[in-house]
């Protein structure tokens, strides 16, 4: 992979970035979120022939972080088209990627993700939702009937579908084994409450109740045995777009300080003059750059097909991006002093949004277990 991008991603970022700058802080999130569709920005990594842009990866995450240091994130951009469009465009049939990819490329459909459960939390084999085969008596498949509860569900209320992680029982060894499942908004038995959070987005967050919802038989993304596999191919790229994500505040947050230290004038110079303040702006800078470089790495190997490599620095990529963002904006923060809590600089906000990054999808202690055992051979503490 070379560290310098092409001149087409260079031409994607400036874009983007010209898009962001349009809309700004502030930004009406349906208004952004149609007009980077009819762009072809949302569905850049999917197939041509389904309405995508033919790209990867590396693609999307250009977009979203571009979007974020405009200060105009658009979260479910981790979810809908890197999370549901890739998994269906993977693995789905003909007729799932003709009803979901068009519309998910030029954002007119929208998908939310459900795989995290009141009591397993990370550990995604103890998954207590599960899917059995309805029976209608008549030997015809009926199709399934999923049971459970999900927990920090982003977007359900704005989302066309929820793409549900659940298990079902193999027929030769009675073990529960992963599938994945399409179920509609308005689904007879779908619940959802919204969980009082204090951080603002427009992606609220939901606990959901699967109370016996019956689906059809086509509701079932691709092949039943392929689940494991199905997840996997999901999760890494979820981890790339939380690193764009994190990238895009980080950068936000510390364009915001190196202004606010150019023309903030103390004792006859700017304070950006003071090492106390440059060399920590420094410091993040730097940081930032490492972590867009493990994460330019992560999408590549991911869009090159090499999933296990892809594993390791998307989830390297995940915690370098997260720790940065904290810091940035902590660094960003304490240059502005008072202002930097004030409404009018746009940052205080910012301090809870950044632990977005530490702790989800995955906790950074859950990288350093996986990193520990996965890349070092060390034994597993679980």
């Amino acid at each position: 992979m070379s560290i310098v991008e092409t001149q087409e991603h260079q031409d994607l970022r400036a874009a983007v970035a010209a898009l962001g700058r349009r809309h700004g802080r502030g930004f009406d999130r349906d208004t952004l979120w149609s007009e980077a569709g009819k762009l072809g920005y949302l569905g850049v990594n999917l197939p041509e022939e389904y309405g995508g842009g033919g790209g990867g990866l590396a693609e999307l995450s250009i977009v979203l972080e571009e979007l974020g240091a405009a200060g105009c994130p658009l979260l479910l951009m981790v979810v809908s088209p890197a999370i549901c469009g890739t998994v269906i465009a993977r693995f789905g049939t003909e007729e799932q990627k003709r009803e979901w990819l068009p519309g998910l490329a030029d954002g007119s459909r929208t998908m939310a993700f459900g795989i995290t459960e009141p009591d397993a939390g990370s550990n995604s084999h103890r998954i207590t939702t599960t899917a059995r085969r309805a029976d209608n008596g008549d030997g015809a498949d009926g199709g399934w009937i999923l049971t459970g509860r999900k927990v920090f569900v982003s977007g359900v209320d704005i989302t066309d579908a929820t793409l549900i992680v659940g298990r079902t029982e193999d027929a030769r060894t009675g073990s529960l084994k992963p599938c994945l499942f399409i179920v509609p908004r308005d689904a007879p038995g779908f619940h959802r409450t919204q969980i009082d959070m204090e951080l603002q987005a427009v992606e609220k967050q939901f606990e959901l109740v699967l109370d016996d919802v019956r689906l059809p038989a086509d509701a079932l993304v691709g092949d039943e045995d392929a689940g494991l596999l199905q997840l996997f191919a999901g999760l890494n790229p979820e981890r790339v777009m939380t690193a764009a994500f994190a990238l895009g505040m980080a950068r936000h947050a510390i364009d915001k300080a190196v202004d606010y230290a150019k023309t903030r004038t103390v004792w006859k110079q700017p304070i950006g003059a003071h090492q106390a303040i440059a060399h920590p702006l420094a410091q993040s800078h730097i940081e930032i750059e490492l972590a867009r470089l493990m994460t330019r790495k992560a999408a590549h190997l991911y869009d090159a097909g090499d999933d296990a490599g892809a594993g390791e620095a998307a989830n390297m990529a995940k915690y370098a991006a997260g720790e940065a963002c904290v810091r940035a904006v902590d660094q960003a923060v304490h240059t502005l002093g008072g202002n930097g809590l004030t409404r009018e600089y746009g940052l205080a906000s910012l301090i809870t949004a950044s632990r977005v990054a530490r702790i989800a999808p995955v906790s950074r202690e859950m990288i350093l277990n996986y990193i520990s055992h996965q890349s070092l051979g060390l034994p597993k503490s679980y």
